[in-house]
């Protein structure tokens, strides 16, 4: 007689009819074999690891989370090595693989391969030849009396001016402390240099510190013509501009008397499998349907998201969607997110001031050294 397996499935709110799909799809799969009981409960895929942590043996079996809580949950013994990690390795982008594994070591199905960056722009008013710099943009905004916009409260996208300076920022060994060279002196481009590239930015009549949900409002009501930001506001963006929707890498901007690519953080979302889960070898199966080729186009159909899955990320459809094809374009000067719980805060109230003219008028050489001491703080 068939066995009762009960799986817990946490997920994004958002995900929920996906989901309902799968688990269909899955149960008649695997039908016969045994008595399926399969039970979603919404849970944010940031704050998965918090969540799971506070108590393994009642957390989910299996689990949708992003990449960058991947180390502290094999650390902590919540995920264990998968047992067939070259067929999911070939089928799967690289950048996608690099993201579910700790060293060479795969603990996680790879889901998607969009979770960064790129500009949006309203072809209405902005040329393909104007995307290109960021004083392009910025000009043809405040000819228009419109706005580019970017969240400065947010180090996520603030990484995008230090990317691809020289300037480095990342995890130490123990993979909780950070290393940091954002205030460096020498080199080529130094830490004043990227604030007063970012101070000349806000001064511009052409750019706003907006957050996405503010970038969102300004497209629909008009004042907003280009902005960054990701898939996530693809469809809304769609609704907003139309045909007129446009999408790219993110521009150079002047820093140093010349031009640099602005960077930016990538991630993938992964389907992880709770280690002390009572039927360990169906939340594995589970977990691998979610993120098969078919699952992941059916998520890029219902939920505009890019797919991890070579097969899947080449197909028409994707290719064919603007805001993966912005992404991709971007990914070649991205760099997987990877710094510590204290790099958040410290980035964000510099680039603040920064967005705000400089307002407390501190030398800035002071504020890149106060911003790394707490990015590379100990405690």
């Amino acid at each position: 007689m068939p066995e009762n397996v009960e799986l817990l499935v946490w997920g994004a709110e958002e995900d929920k009819e996906l989901l309902q799909q799968i688990f269909i799809s899955f149960q008649a799969e695997y039908q016969g074999q045994a008595n399926f009981y399969i039970t979603y409960a919404p849970k944010s895929e940031s704050a998965c690891k918090d969540s799971l942590l506070e108590d393994l043996e009642q957390g989910a079996d299996v689990f949708t989370f992003a990449d960058d809580q991947l180390n502290a949950l094999a650390a902590a013994g919540a995920l264990e090595p998968l047992a067939d990690p070259q067929s999911i390795k070939e089928a799967n982008l690289s950048s996608a693989v690099e993201a579910a594994s700790v060293g060479d070591v795969l603990y996680a199905y790879p889901l998607t391969a969009d979770n960064g960056y790129f500009l949006y722009y309203n072809k209405r008013y902005i040329t393909d030849e104007d995307v290109r710099t960021m004083d392009s943009l910025l000009d043809v905004a405040a000819r228009n009396g419109k706005k580019m916009t970017m969240d400065w409260s947010s180090a996520w996208y603030v990484y995008a001016f230090f990317g691809n300076t020289g300037l480095e920022v990342g995890l130490n060994n123990d993979g909780i402390t950070n290393f940091c060279t954002w205030n460096q002196t020498g080199g080529p481009i130094s830490g004043v240099d990227v604030a007063q590239a970012m101070l000349r930015i806000a001064a511009s009549n052409g750019f706003a510190n907006r957050t996405d949900v503010q970038f969102l409002e300004g497209a629909r009501n008009g004042s907003v013509i280009a902005g960054v930001s990701g898939v996530w506001n693809a469809v809304a963006l769609e609704e907003a501009w139309g045909d007129y929707l446009g999408a790219a890498k993110l521009p150079t901007f002047t820093c140093a008397g010349q031009q640099i690519q602005m960077a930016s953080f990538s991630g993938c979302k992964l389907v992880g499998v709770n280690a002390y889960s009572e039927h360990k070898e169906w939340a594995n199966k589970l977990a691998e349907w979610i993120a098969n080729e078919q699952n992941q186009r059916l998520r890029f159909e219902m939920r505009g998201q890019g797919p991890a899955n070579i097969q899947a990320a080449a197909s028409a459809e994707v290719q064919s969607s603007p805001a993966i094809a912005a992404l991709l374009a971007q990914s070649e000067f991205s760099q997987l997110q990877r710094v510590g719980g204290k790099f958040w805060d410290p980035v964000s109230l510099f680039a603040q001031n920064m967005a705000a003219h400089n307002r407390t008028g501190e030398d800035l050489q002071k504020q890149l050294d106060k911003m790394v001491e707490n990015i590379t703080a100990l405690t």
